[in-house]
Order: structure tokens, then C-alpha cells, then sequence
């Protein structure tokens, strides 16, 4: 096995976030600093991150109904609660992507970084799905449009979005990307501003009726869909883009 899947299988990071571990000299391979994130490593190596040990540990995968003010990093140096603060398990769970401190919703936690990677890379095309409440609440078929076409942001065009209306200023959007605010900045684009933003599905995952603030830990089967749906569309909303 690689030393970066190595690690991710082990909790401590994502495979890429690994691979950035290894890079700055913070690993080690049976005493010796490694700077080559594909040695090949085994149960017999000796594999230390900050000259701790790390060895696999058995997998988790919780979901989270985040409530707003809560930032989704494992460690805020402001002080902030974190989504790692509202799950509690004995393993070294980090959250798979983000979800902005004012936005709710469905955040998935584990220490899986191969289960992570997939969800997250976005050659998988991970599909979320968002309910957007915006102002001014009269929201154009021009700007509907525009955001089922992809619009230009800062750091470059969007993919089309699949978007409707719910009602009167607010909005359902499915995305397959996952930059920094991405649907806050889309939505600006078109000339409104979000007021809150919830996401309700994650790959194969939906928020159901979990409440805000509460969590659970998926199910084996949930846990095999999301590692085989991460390049199939969310079973929530069964629709395609259309003037509504």
C-alpha cells in the first residue's frame, strides 16, 4: 500500500491532505523521514506522523445536520465550535468538505480518507443538492437561466447548475462542483444575495428528517452507496432543468 493511502486508511487526513503531510517532512518510515508520498508500506511498517504512531483504524462515517455558526474544520484556532465538537467517537474524524459557518445542513465526518477523496475530488462529480432562500425574492427567468448555463465567477465558469424555483426568493440548486462558497457566489453573480443556505443531499446521501445540530452514524449499506454512487445523480430531486 501507499504511504499516503496508508495514512488516509489510518484517519489522519484525506489522501491528498497525506500526500501534503509527507511533502513537509512530517512523516516518517520506520525512524527515517519520508518526503515520497507512494513508498510502498505494510502492516509491518513502522509509520509515525510527528513521531507519533499511526497505525489503520477501523472506519466511521457519521452524518451531521449542521446548525449555523459552526465552522467545518476539526480545530478552530478562533475558538469556534466545530463540527468534530457535535460528534463524539473515539476515532480522529475530520469533516468531507465544508459547509460555510452560516450555512446548515448535511456534512458527512469520517476518518475514511479514500471514502473522502472520492467524495470530494472533483473528477467523481459528487452531486449536492442546496435550498437557497435570496433576496430580492423575485428571482428572474434570465437569472434561473444564467445559472443552468454556468456563470463567470472570479476563478472562472461555472459548471451549469440544475435549479428551480420552491417559491417566492427561494431556490433548490444541484451542483457537482465544490469550491469556496461556490453557491453563495453564483447566486451573487445573478444579482441576489443568499439570507440562508441548507444542504439536504450529498451523493446518494439525503438529510431526511435528522434534526438540526443531530447526528448518527451511517449504515454499511449507506456507506457502500456512497463509495459506489460517487459518480451517479442524488436520488433527490428526481428533476431535470425547466422553466419552473
Amino acid at each position: 500500500m501507499r504511504l499516503a493511502k496508508y495514512l488516509a486508511h489510518s484517519g489522519v487526513a484525506s489522501r491528498r491532505a497525506a500526500e501534503g503531510l509527507v511533502a513537509e517532512g512530517r512523516v516518517s518510515l520506520d525512524g527515517e523521514v519520508v518526503l515520497d508520498p507512494a513508498r510502498d508500506v505494510d502492516e509491518s511498517s513502522r509509520v509515525a506522523l510527528d513521531g507519533e504512531a499511526v497505525r489503520p483504524e477501523a472506519r466511521e462515517v457519521h452524518a451531521l445536520n449542521k446548525p449555523p455558526g459552526v465552522v467545518s474544520t476539526a480545530r478552530d484556532t478562533h475558538g469556534r465550535p466545530t463540527v468534530i465538537d457535535l460528534v463524539p467517537s473515539a476515532r480522529r474524524l475530520y469533516p468531507v468538505g465544508r459547509l460555510d459557518a452560516d450555512s446548515t445542513g448535511l456534512i458527512l465526518l469520517t476518518n475514511d480518507g479514500e471514502l473522502a477523496n472520492r467524495l470530494t475530488h472533483p473528477r467523481f462529480g459528487v452531486a449536492k443538492v442546496y435550498r437557497a432562500r435570496v433576496l430580492p425574492p423575485s428571482v428572474a427567468d434570465r437569472a434561473i437561466r444564467s445559472l443552468r448555463d454556468g456563470v463567470e465567477l472570479e476563478d472562472g465558469r461555472t459548471a451549469p447548475a440544475r435549479v428551480r424555483r420552491l417559491g417566492r426568493g427561494e431556490l433548490e440548486i444541484v451542483i457537482a462542483e465544490g469550491r469556496k462558497r461556490q453557491v453563495r457566489r453564483m447566486i451573487e453573480a445573478v444579482g441576489h444575495r443568499v439570507t440562508h443556505l441548507h444542504r439536504t443531499v450529498f451523493g446518494p446521501l439525503e438529510l431526511g428528517s435528522l434534526a438540526l445540530g443531530g447526528h448518527r452514524r451511517l449504515r454499511p449499506a449507506e456507506v457502500e452507496r456512497l463509495r459506489q454512487g460517487a459518480q451517479s445523480s442524488p436520488p433527490a430531486p428526481l428533476w431535470k432543468n425547466r422553466s419552473a
